[in-house]
């Protein structure tokens, strides 16, 4: 591979927001059969007077050598690794704001990629090779990364963190003729963007939809929208009055410029505005001081806070008993792939999820595709069902949606639980025209 990457809510994020192929031990298998054969050697010359062997150990050599014999018949099914290695792009977030973010999702793109491939890394006989550039999270830098791939020959990017940034590759992949599929940037707008591009994460309806279920009563009421001012808050913003629209009173927006550092001022404008519920939708490592700065304003018990469950750094400024919206925590899904990722990524987070589905897209799009036909691999993932760490999962062929589980959790110190897994059907977002 080469690399070139509420009620009663006090605190966090809504930014949300291998199989390990355990084969025969072969070298243990040959020991044992070799021991049983030794032991023959041994009381062949006293046959006359011993019994011969236990008609069982025979089964069990007769079974261990059919076993091999599959083994082997299976290794010649599969064609050599030699061909020429596919490269795919990822374009995606390793250092900047929202860099830890991106190191999740490479985190799970290498653990899908092993798990899709069943540990070859390889398609047809040939290897996938992973060209990975940090993009910022700044969209002029991801375009760069993108033109510089694609003159190389990629015909698959995927990747990114950060929702600015994949509004941007989704058109240029289009103009270029090539796959995309972004990575866990959230806006909606990603969604029916054009015919070349996907997405393997979630999206801000979604969230939204998910955190609606933990409502009891905001009809007629005022809705604050706590983000920043980016591609992704703003995708917030729209998803709050798409889902609570109809039934509040009003939403407002509050957007936070990125740079912010010092969250006070901003804490106070939610106080002097007084909503019946703070949404709060925020992205990146600054988290931590501007949740400090509402805590300290009073803000969490004045107004009634929705949010979702962030990234695990950030856990230990909840408070016990809090309810929210998830996308994923590795607690979750109880699901074999989930338990593949666990085992190859321990500290699964967030994001690390988004990463694996899309080695997961990847494989499939190169398996029932072509990489050098877009449009077969475009129609290879068109309705696509599948198991993914989160559960089955579909991509909506019209628009290319993820419809996918979400999950509603509490949070007592460093512990999730999970509440309520809502089906993909349930906060499935409207479909694109």
């Amino acid at each position: 591979m080469r690399r070139s990457s509420l009620l009663s809510l006090l605190a966090a994020f809504l930014l949300l927001f291998t199989v390990a192929c355990s084969g025969t031990d072969d070298a243990s298998t040959t020991d044992d059969t070799a021991t049983d054969d030794a032991a023959v050697d041994d009381t062949a010359d006293d046959a006359a007077d011993e019994p011969t062997d236990d008609p069982a150990d025979e089964a069990t050599d007769d079974t261990d050598e059919a076993t091999e014999d599959e083994d082997a018949d299976d290794a010649a099914d599969e064609p050599a690794a030699d061909g020429e290695p596919i490269v795919v792009g990822i374009v995606t977030s390793t250092s900047g704001l929202l860099g830890g973010f991106g190191e999740q999702y490479l985190a799970g793109l290498e653990a899908g990629m092993d798990y899709a491939t069943d540990g070859t890394r390889a398609v047809n006989g040939r290897p996938i090779e992973l060209e990975i550039v940090d993009d910022g999270g700044d969209a002029e830098q991801a375009i760069t990364a993108a033109t510089d791939l694609v003159g190389q020959g990629v015909t698959i990017l995927a990747g990114t963190v950060s929702s600015g940034v994949a509004t941007q590759i989704g058109p240029f992949a289009e103009e270029n003729d090539v796959l995309y599929i972004s990575g866990p940037a959230a806006s909606d707008a990603i969604t029916g963007l054009n015919s070349h591009t996907f997405r393997s994460g979630r999206q801000s309806f979604q969230d939204v939809a998910t955190a609606a279920s933990l409502l009891d009563d905001v009809d007629g009421g005022s809705v604050l929208v706590f983000a920043q001012d980016s591609e992704f808050g703003a995708g917030n913003v729209a998803a709050v009055e798409a889902v609570l629209g109809d039934t509040v009173g009003s939403v407002d927006s509050l957007l936070v410029p990125l740079n912010t550092s010092e969250f006070t001022p901003f804490a106070q404008q939610v106080i002097d505005a007084d909503p019946d519920l703070l949404f709060v939708a925020w992205a990146g490592d600054t988290a931590p001081a501007m949740w400090q700065a509402l805590e300290q304003q009073g803000v969490p018990e004045a107004v009634t806070v929705a949010t979702g469950l962030a990234d695990r750094a950030v856990w230990p400024v909840y408070a016990a008993g809090v309810e929210f919206l998830s996308h994923y925590f590795a607690e979750a899904p109880d699901t074999e792939a989930n338990a593949a990722l666990v085992e190859a990524v321990p500290e699964a987070d967030l994001f690390t999820p988004d990463g694996f589905v899309a080695a997961q897209m990847i494989v499939q799009a190169l398996t029932e595709g072509s990489p050098d036909d877009t449009a077969s691999m475009i129609a290879a993932l068109e309705g696509w069902e599948f198991d993914a760490p989160k559960g089955t999962q579909t991509i909506r062929a019209s628009d290319h949606a993820m419809l996918q589980p979400m999950f509603t959790a509490s949070l007592d110190g460093d512990t999730a639980t999970l509440l309520d897994t809502l089906d993909p059907e349930a906060v499935a977002p409207p479909e694109s025209e």
